[in-house]
């Protein structure tokens, strides 16, 4: 966890913006995001969810590693789960609704073990995960 030099991401966003003589509402549509989370993030400096700014990062264009783009630009929180979110949408085998499952059972497993004041959690689920669904069918026996 660390905190990057650079510009903030309002900065960057609204330098991408004016590069590509891009509107606002445009990238909004082209990322699938609404335009008024674009309006707060240029006007007021808010820091972006990862999922928001890899889905502005492809928007501009930026189709390789989408964290080298994040990384570049500074941070005014530390988010030590951004790293687990950002892993897990990089997973081409997971969708949006399986990665915010996982999230918010990490989430709640991590703020349990943060209550009970844990400096270095032990890693074992409160409960089971649901099993893998087998996409290859039933199994055929051989004689």
């Amino acid at each position: 966890m660390s905190i990057h030099k650079g510009p903030g991401f309002n900065e960057w966003l609204r330098t991408e913006l004016k590069a590509r003589g891009m509107p606002q509402r445009q990238l909004a549509r082209k990322a699938g995001v609404d335009h008024s989370t674009i309006s707060r993030l240029v006007q007021h400096g808010r820091t972006p969810s990862l999922a928001t700014a890899t889905k502005l990062a492809r928007a501009l264009g930026h189709q390789g590693d989408v964290s080298q783009y994040v990384a570049s630009v500074a941070t005014t929180t530390v988010n030590p789960t951004a790293r687990v979110e950002y892993a897990l949408c990089a997973d081409a085998l997971l969708g949006a609704t399986e990665v915010r499952q996982v999230m918010q059972y990490y989430l709640a497993l991590r703020a349990d073990r943060l209550s009970q004041g844990a400096s270095r959690p032990q890693v074992r689920a409160t409960r089971l995960l649901p099993e893998p669904r087998d996409v290859r069918g039933p199994r055929q026996r051989h004689k």
